[in-house]
Order: structure tokens, then sequence, then C-alpha cells
């Protein structure tokens, strides 16, 4: 089942739920059973929650919306409410709580789970937003999802060996296309209204009039963003921000964050394996400021949010905007890097399959990509379930980033599905491509 108007029967809805609620659980049980329990309860970096709070914090979500407010079920742990409230307490305070210990909080996410799979079986897709198409349990898959990428990425902060490991992508036969691609101006619809899991931020369907540009075909790479670096590019005040340049000197940033220079190579911390720069890999782990840095630096841009949203979903033969950037399919492994399957970023020009019907690649997966934009709500924008999921965060301070990361799984990633964080984050994986002005 692909297509968003398809998702109407009731039995295929509890299955396409069933099985996102259970690739995530199995995914957080590999991130939280592939370390002691000394790494579970410590806090690998002020950024970053315990491995443990994350653990129970997705049970505790998943009680409150799929036990209490779809079911109106009582509560199992009232008590613990406020412990795992993401607003009432900072990630750098959480260690000091009293937090549930690793088995107590495998056995409370477990129970929750059994109960949800009950609700889920009796649920009716209606009556209710929270039900329609089964968006609640959407919502809950997609949830538990960002909490594996957040603790995928602590696993990436800790230090020790290496606790995971994976296959390297494919490498693909060598990419000899267009280093640009022209995006036809014109309008375009943005956002979603039809899609059944998108999240609030991501609604109302509404249109954009986008002038003409050209958008890298590929992400960024490691080769192309050394010699960024190797130019003198962290030390040269034209090419960044004044709150850019602030940041970077008053950190003492050099390069991307795991870098380091030793015998005359470039080399990265990666999930505790130390290894050569790769240099045809989309370069991973920049801030903000860095990307606007190289951007200025090649004589380009970052792409806008609705560039590069026109660059990934518009049709230029239909004029319609699709659901991926190959089409309206869910995706498949033909089409991105995605779902913990790979620790790493797949080559550019990796994955043909997936190009955006504008010839545009990788626009997902591999790494989430800095845009130009504030995180702004879309005209006629109405917060749903929460206001703390996006409203909240509206505002400059936040910059959007698009398209997913390999560390994403499919039911958390679409051509709609909007990120954002501080300009100054560098922990998540997050990379980028540029732009520039085009033909009228």
């Amino acid at each position: 089942m692909t297509a968003p108007e398809a998702l109407t029967d009731p039995e295929s809805l509890r299955e396409r739920a069933l099985a996102a609620l259970t690739t995530a659980r199995e995914r957080t049980a590999l991130l939280t059973s592939c370390v002691e329990d000394p790494d579970l309860t410590a806090q690998h970096s002020p950024l970053m929650s315990p491995l443990v709070w994350d653990l129970a914090h997705i049970g505790n979500q998943e009680e409150l919306w799929l036990l209490r407010a779809v079911a109106g079920r009582d509560a199992i742990r009232p008590e613990i409410d406020g412990l795992y409230d993401a607003f009432e307490h900072p990630r750098a305070e959480r260690p000091s709580l009293p937090l549930l210990p690793p088995a107590e909080a495998r056995k409370y996410a477990a129970e929750v789970r059994g109960r949800a799979l009950d609700v889920l079986e009796g649920t009716a897709f209606r009556g209710s937003r929270l039900t329609e198409a089964g968006f609640a349990f959407g919502m809950i898959a997609q949830h538990e999802q960002q909490h594996d990428e957040t603790m995928l990425i602590t696993h990436q902060l800790r230090k020790g060996p290496a606790a995971l490991t994976a296959p390297a992508p494919e490498a693909p036969p060598p990419f000899t296309g267009p280093s640009e691609v022209l995006v036809p101006g014109g309008p375009f619809t943005m956002g979603t209204s039809a899609e059944p899991w998108s999240l609030d931020n991501e609604r109302p369907a509404h249109q954009r009039l986008v002038p003409a540009f050209w958008i890298d075909t590929t992400p960024v790479t490691n080769g192309a963003y050394t010699a960024f670096v190797e130019d003198g590019g962290y030390e040269d005040e034209r090419w960044w921000t004044p709150a850019g340049w602030d940041h970077i000197r008053s950190h003492s940033i050099e390069a991307p964050l795991y870098w380091r220079r030793e015998g005359g190579q470039w080399l990265r911390r990666r999930f505790g394996v130390t290894e050569p720069v790769p240099a045809d890999e989309p370069v991973l782990h920049v801030c903000w400021y860095e990307a606007d840095a190289y951007a200025r630096w090649a004589g380009r841009r970052l792409p806008t949010e609705e560039e590069w949203e026109k660059a990934a979903r518009h049709d230029p033969v239909s004029g319609r905007s699709t659901r991926y950037p190959w089409g309206d399919a869910d995706p498949g492994p033909e089409h991105a890097n995605l779902g913990q399957r790979h620790l790493r970023p797949a080559p550019a020009g990796s994955y043909p399959a997936g190009a955006s019907l504008l010839g545009v690649r990788q626009l997902i997966g591999d790494v989430w990509e800095w845009t130009a934009s504030d995180f702004l709500p879309y005209p006629g924008f109405t917060a749903f379930p929460y206001k703390e999921y996006s409203q909240v965060f509206f505002g400059p301070d936040h910059k959007v980033l698009r398209g997913g990361s390999f560390a994403v799984d499919q039911v958390a990633c679409r051509g709609t599905f909007r990120n954002w964080d501080y300009p100054i984050r560098r922990q998540i994986f997050s990379g980028f491509r540029t732009a520039r002005d085009g033909a009228a």
C-alpha cells in the first residue's frame, strides 16, 4: 500500500501500524541491549539524555497517547509522568532524577506495549482525529523512531569500543551526471493535507511560487568540504555570519565534529572506530553555520526550505507534488539509505532509483540537509495533538533540516517531513547541499 488515499482499509491500516510499532521496538531493543547497564545510566554528553531515560520516555509517551488518550484507560505509573516530560527537565539535569533503572524501564515499556497492541486490535480508525486512519499509532511509531535516532546519536558520542556494527553501503558505479540540476520556476504544492500520519507542522498543503534555481545533484561531499577546510575557510571571517564567526572562534572549531588531522591525513571517529575520512561520502556532523560558510566560499548558498521541497517533490510533467522524490511508492532499499541499515552515509551518487523526477539524488536518507529557512508554521497551521510538538519551536532560533539521514526510519521520513534544530548543532547526522539562483 503506497498512496495516502489508499490508506483507508481498517485491516491494512492495522497491519501498517503494527509493522511500524514492531520495527521501532526492535530497534529500541537493539540500541539499549548492545551495552551494559552502566552505559545505559551514564550521561555520555550534556547534550543528550541517558539512554535509559529515552527508553522509559518512549514507554511513557506510548502510555499517555495510546492507553490513556485513545483507550481511556487508567494510568499505569502516573507518578513517573513528570520524570519523563521532555519539557519539564532539560537533558543535562536528567541523570540526577530518580529514573527507572534499566530492568524496570524495560519491564514498563514492555507492559505498555502489550496493552497498546490490545488497543490497536480493538480500535476503529474513525471517530476522532487521534484515531482517524490510525494517526495516534503512527505518531507513536514516529516518536519512538525519532528517539531511536537520538539514542544512535548518543552511541556516536559515547567513548569506548564499538557497540554497534552494520555493513557498509554498496559502492555505486562512478557518478558521471551533472553536478547540479535546474528546477524550473513556477508554483508547486508544498506540505500535505492527505498524508494520514503527517505531523502538524507538515500541514496544510498550500501553493508556493518559487523562482527557478539550481541545486546540487548530490549532497556536498567530504572531499569537497575538505577543500574548504584546507583553503583556510575556518580562519576567514568573510565566509561566516557574525554569529557563526563568534561561535566557531569561541569554541575553537576547525573542522567537522569527530574529524582530526594526523600525519597529513584527515581521520574521523565513527561509532567507536577511527578511520580515514572517505572523500566520496556526504559530509556529516556540520552545523548550520558551517554549511552556510561553505556555500558562501563556493559562491553559492543554502537552498530555502521551499526550494528543497520543490526539488524533492515536483513532477515537471503533471505539475503535482509526489510523496517522495521518486514518486508515491514507500521507500525500499533501492531508493534510499534509511533505518540504520548502515551506520554511515552512502557515497554521493548512490541510489539512482531514488532520484527525484527532476534528477536530484539522495534527497531522502544519508544526511539531514540544512536549509536557509527558519522553522515557521505554514499558512493555516493548527497545533495537533499538542502545541509542544512544533508550535513552541517556531521562530528564528531554529533552522529547518530536510530529507532524513541513514539513522531515520521510513515512518518518520517523507517528502514533506520537517526537522529543525539550533544552528550550532553538530552532533546530529547533518549535512547539506547548495543552490544558486537560476534562469527565469
